[in-house]
């Protein structure tokens, strides 16, 4: 089977969850060309055989806030200088191998080319939880109108697919049919790893001096990654500045007591997968981060708290015994049902496309005789 995989470039959480699923499909056989931007075509490209570049849009970031105009204009400038060149190399790369089936994971050129070239588009993603799935009013909160935007970017981003495989650890009703939900996939290292029950925080977070003052004040053994304050590491009291190291990250998460960091799927699927209590502040502007937290908060496996403060970690830390017995009763195999559930779809897209291609032919032949 021939497949076009398409991974958006925006952060690693899109190429991680690809790359698990390209294994797979490699190691069985198939013929699949990967498309990406960004900073997963750099990660990819270093692991993955036949990986080429496209053009993808990216975030405008300031002071953890996603700017949206200022996001729109870059995207705009930057298209009529990237793009043609893209679409040219695009042309070449599938004119001779056209595949059997297109799977996106939020990146709109491979959805656009199988929409155009009458292939099966597969989904596969977290973001499009956004539409296939009901949110009620405690989930949307006051952010209506960037659920609204929310929404309106995911569809526009994605031609509708033939099915939508949704990586979640919670489970809103779904809305539209072809619609499967599948825990999160999860990298190798994580499904592998021993959780142990430590005693200090796992902090990820762009951060703040409020959120720094917050955790001395806590005097529990801190770890912190990403605050702009490190630039390399260091110790400040009980608070640990770690420099950017995927195997020590990793196993701060494993023998953490719990998690402070931002709504990003990937980290919180982890977290909840080591069955660790998390503190989770969603960034401003950015609907799906609020939508994890509310979630998380609402299946009892942690806190929701866009600006947290000394008051909401003292709550937090309270709690964790309340929190621990939550993720107590989450259950994930590993990447076992997601993986199976995604060749078992593309598979029969393509099948079901092959199917619909010998009877084109036979009534086209029909036609002529």
């Amino acid at each position: 089977m021939r497949i076009l995989y398409g991974v958006n470039g925006e952060g690693l959480g899109h190429a991680t969850r690809s790359q698990v699923v390209i294994d797979l499909l490699l190691r069985r056989g198939h013929d699949v060309r990967v498309v990406a931007s960004g900073s997963a075509f750099r990660y990819l490209h270093e692991r993955l055989p036949r990986v080429e570049e496209i053009f993808g849009p990216s975030f405008a970031m300031d002071e953890g806030e996603i700017r949206r105009w200022a996001t729109l204009r870059q995207n705009v400038m930057a298209a009529p200088r990237e793009l043609p060149e893209t679409v040219r190399h695009w042309i070449g790369v599938v004119h001779d191998w056209r595949p059997d089936v297109v799977v996106t994971d939020f990146e709109p050129l491979a959805a656009l080319y199988a929409r155009s070239a009458l292939v099966p588009l597969v989904s596969v993603d977290n973001i499009n939880m956004l539409v296939r799935c009901h949110h009620d009013d405690g989930i949307v909160g006051p952010e209506l109108a960037d659920f609204i935007l929310a929404r309106a970017i995911t569809r526009a981003m994605i031609p509708t697919a033939g099915d939508y495989v949704v990586t979640t650890f919670f489970r809103p009703r779904v809305l539209w049919g072809r619609t499967t939900l599948v825990p999160p996939i999860l990298r190798p290292e994580v499904v592998e790893a021993e959780p142990e029950r430590g005693e200090h925080l796992l902090v990820y977070s762009s951060g703040s001096h409020a959120l720094i003052d917050a955790l001395r004040a806590t005097g529990m053994p801190c770890r912190v990654y990403g605050m702009r304050e490190a630039a390399g590491s260091g110790e400040d009291g009980e608070i640990s500045f770690r420099p950017r190291s995927t195997a020590g990250f990793l196993d701060d998460l494993r023998t953490a007591r719990a998690v402070v960091t931002g709504g990003g799927f990937s980290l919180l699927s982890e977290a909840v997968y080591l069955r660790k209590p998390v503190l989770s502040a969603p960034l401003h502007g950015q609907f799906e981060q609020h939508m994890n937290a509310r979630y998380l908060e609402r299946e009892g496996y942690g806190m929701c708290a866009p600006e947290p403060g000394l008051a909401d970690l003292d709550q937090f830390l309270r709690r964790l015994p309340e929190f621990e017995a939550a993720l107590r009763g989450y259950e994930q195999d590993g990447n076992r049902v997601a993986l199976e559930t995604i060749e078992e779809t593309v598979s029969a897209a393509a099948d079901d496309s092959r199917r619909r291609r010998r009877q084109a032919r036979r009534l086209a032949r029909r036609a002529v005789s």
